[in-house]
């Protein structure tokens, strides 16, 4: 889970990453009335029935697992004047998802950013204003930040392609019959995709008909990463005379080992689940 800052009307707001999906302080945004604690701004903002209804709409689209239901029952509670609701308890009964909230040092109360804006709304027209210039703002910096780091790391993994088809030239291809000798290179390509992305490049354009390039311009910075450290690392193994399925699997291993302590990382834009499990 990754925390960024925006400030916004003298305000310092919290954006949080869930699951690729942005988050943002409803606790922070509430300080606004500074006059109320948060949680006392947030409840009277939850007794609203458009408030309800907007959160309703936005958990039947996205949540398969909402339960309107108990919506309806809420809502009827709450249409009694002397009665409110935290966001905890609308969470836990509803089964919402698109607020969060918890106690603790990082915690507070969160909502995706629809249900963030609506928020601001209420609040004050200003707010929402900034609020949505400087996350728009925020999310402008940070695509053009993972651009300029796909492009790098994209430079670099084709400079250690270079060390590994030098390894090739040097170690491969003195072996090799002429047939074989133009397959080489595609060859120990295709073993770091399979390591890597769990197939072939041939296996990936026919899979992938439609998109343009080819597997490794469409991989995440985590790919790219694990694949510019196995290039380089399949160089020494081949220098070594380390045979192709003993590198495989040392490869599978190196690569397993680096997806799970980097894969949190939300900068490196995690695809998922390594494709590969490693077989006795």
């Amino acid at each position: 889970m990754a925390m960024q800052k925006i400030i916004v009307e003298g305000i310092e707001v919290s954006i949080k990453t869930v699951d690729d999906k942005d988050y943002i302080s409803l606790t922070d945004i509430a300080k606004k009335r500074n006059n109320q604690t948060s949680d006392t701004v947030i409840q009277a903002w939850l007794k609203r029935g458009n408030t309800l209804r907007f959160i309703e709409l936005w958990e039947q689209e996205n949540n398969p697992d909402f339960k309107p239901l108990q919506m309806q029952g809420i809502k009827l509670e709450l249409s009694q004047e002397a009665n409110f609701i935290s966001a905890k308890q609308l969470i836990e009964r509803a089964n919402i998802i698109g607020i969060q909230s918890r106690r603790g040092r990082y915690g507070g109360t969160f909502a995706h950013v629809d249900i963030a804006f609506e928020f601001a709304t209420w609040l004050s027209p200003e707010l929402k204003f900034y609020l949505i210039k400087e996350f728009q703002r925020l999310k402008t910096e940070e695509a053009q930040r993972l651009n300029l780091e796909y492009n790098e790391i994209r430079f670099l993994t084709k400079v250690n392609y270079t060390l590994q088809t030098k390894a090739i030239e040097e170690n491969i291809i003195p072996r090799l019959s002429k047939a074989d000798k133009p397959f080489a290179y595609s060859s120990e390509a295709d073993l770091i995709n399979q390591v890597v992305f769990g197939m072939t490049a041939r296996q990936w354009k026919e899979k992938n008909p439609d998109l343009k390039g080819n597997i490794r311009d469409h991989a995440s910075i985590l790919e790219l990463n694990i694949l510019n450290n196995l290039q380089s690392r399949n160089s020494e193994l081949i220098d070594n005379g380390v045979d192709p399925e003993l590198r495989f699997r040392v490869l599978l291993q190196i690569a397993q080992k680096q997806f799970e302590r980097l894969a949190d990382d939300q900068r490196l834009q995690a695809p998922g689940d390594f494709p590969l499990e490693l077989s006795d």
